[in-house]
């Protein structure tokens, strides 16, 4: 069902019971007030007729009908009956002749235990009062057609009626011209999504002025097609330079076999020949290796092993792991801000990555530096755990800051050293993937990376 139909249902039948309510109100109080007012004045008549016949020195029966018979233009069909202490009928009355009520003994029982009883004898309103006075006890029936009270109620019932009907076609109608009105915005807020395709992503929904929920909806489309084209462009540089990074020591390889295969060589010519393939294959080894990597990290948690690790252990194995790479890195270490807790120092996630991620921001530190040192300091601080990395190089421009942490890319000044511009990538989208993340100032002479990485206590990654 459209969600207008949803709409102008929902709002015709908040309308429809609201007027039932309304209505329903108007006329339960109307009713209650008609009988109340012919209760009261029944009552007041049975009273008036009860009191008369006590005083039968001075009126005697014939002279309380004419009474009776007087206030016919008052209460129409009027009947008055009159019992003694032995439930005898002593007085009766009527507006027209053989007209009266049925009167049993039970009902007379209830009145004298209760004084005053109103009830409905068919469309009759009734009351039946207990008189006592004087030694006197007698039960008055005192009974009336209310013409007036009632066509008041039907002429109540007609309007409310027709206000009612009138109320919910008006209701359906205004309901579904709202409901249209108001799904306007959402609809072309579709038509415009639906021209959009990632040939042109650059296109942007029209923003308002207006402080509504559908500029807000626009806005959010407008940062999620922002988030797409990021991922897009990101995703062809990536490709782009990974063909290319790939493709040179390929081509390369290629080269070098085609040549040694034009003519024949001595052993010596194919040993040097073999050895640059072997160089070129270990360097596109270690390339897919990275990719790898930094595949397994732009994913989820899931399929990961997350357990508790310690830090501090995994750098005090970080010395051993550079002179593999290169025996003239070295890296200074600083625990002296450590603290007494040792359980402030786990972090829930995965040991390899997390050693692969401060590997490669140390390994990166390195290269950079003057004296191809790192100097590496650990600390605990509103429980993150918090690693600085410092070096002494040049420096990274401030321009060139907000691009470190992009695959492949690499400044100026570092073209003419080892790597792929892999690393940091790699460290930063590790660190992502545990709620962490990565900090870089950086001036002539000093750059430091800080990593802050939420402890176990603090935050459990999820798989």
């Amino acid at each position: 069902m459209p969600v207008r139909f949803r709409i102008t249902i929902f709002f015709a039948v908040l309308v429809c019971a609201t007027l039932l309510l309304v209505c329903g109100s108007i006329y339960y109080f109307s009713y209650t007030n008609r009988t109340a007012n012919i209760r009261t004045r029944l009552t007041n008549r049975a009273i008036t007729t009860a009191r008369l016949l006590t005083q039968y020195d001075i009126f005697n029966q014939g002279m309380i009908q004419k009474i009776d018979s007087a206030t016919a233009i008052s209460l129409q069909r009027k009947v008055v009956l009159v019992y003694d202490e032995k439930n005898q009928l002593m007085y009766g009355f009527s507006d027209e002749a053989g007209d009266s009520i049925r009167v049993i003994i039970e009902r007379l029982k209830e009145v004298r235990e209760s004084g005053n009883v109103y009830y409905r004898d068919g469309a009759r309103d009734v009351v039946a009062h207990n008189f006592k006075n004087n030694g006197t006890d007698v039960v008055v029936f005192a009974s009336a057609f209310d013409f007036d009270g009632n066509k008041t109620l039907a002429d109540l019932r007609l309007i409310l009626g027709l206000c009612f009907v009138g109320g919910i076609i008006v209701a359906v109608g205004a309901g579904y011209i709202f409901s249209t009105e108001l799904l306007v915005p959402v609809k072309k807020i579709a038509d415009e999504v639906n021209e959009i395709s990632a040939q042109s992503l650059t296109e942007r929904l029209k923003i308002t002025s207006a402080r509504d929920e559908w500029n807000y909806l626009a806005r959010t489309l407008n940062e999620l097609l922002n988030r797409l084209q990021d991922s897009f462009e990101n995703q062809r540089r990536f490709v782009s330079n990974a063909s290319h990074e790939l493709s040179t020591p390929l081509t390369s390889i290629s080269s070098q076999l085609e040549v040694s295969l034009q003519r024949p060589r001595d052993a010596d010519e194919y040993r040097t020949i073999m050895q640059s393939v072997y160089q070129d294959v270990r360097h596109l080894s270690s390339l897919t290796q990275t990719l790898l990597e930094f595949a397994t990290a732009s994913g989820g948690t899931g399929g990961l092993v997350i357990e508790s690790v310690r830090i501090d252990e995994i750098i005090l194995g970080l010395p051993a792991d550079l002179l593999k790479q290169d025996k003239k890195f070295a890296v200074m270490i600083d625990f002296s801000n450590l603290p007494a807790e040792e359980e402030k120092l786990l972090v829930s996630g995965n040991e390899d990555l997390l050693h692969t991620a401060i590997k490669n921001i140390v390994v990166n530190a390195c290269k950079y530096s003057d004296n191809l040192l790192a100097r590496l300091s650990l600390g605990v601080a509103d429980s993150d755990v918090i690693i600085s990395i410092e070096n002494n190089g040049k420096g990274i421009a401030p321009e060139e800051l907000g691009n470190i942490f992009q695959p492949f890319y690499r400044t100026e000044d570092s073209r003419h050293i080892d790597g792929f511009g892999l690393g940091l990538a790699l460290a930063n989208r590790i660190i992502k993937l545990h709620r962490g993340f990565v900090t870089v100032s950086s001036k002539p002479g000093s750059t430091v990376f800080t990593i802050r990485l939420p402890n176990s206590e603090k935050e459990k990654v999820q798989i």
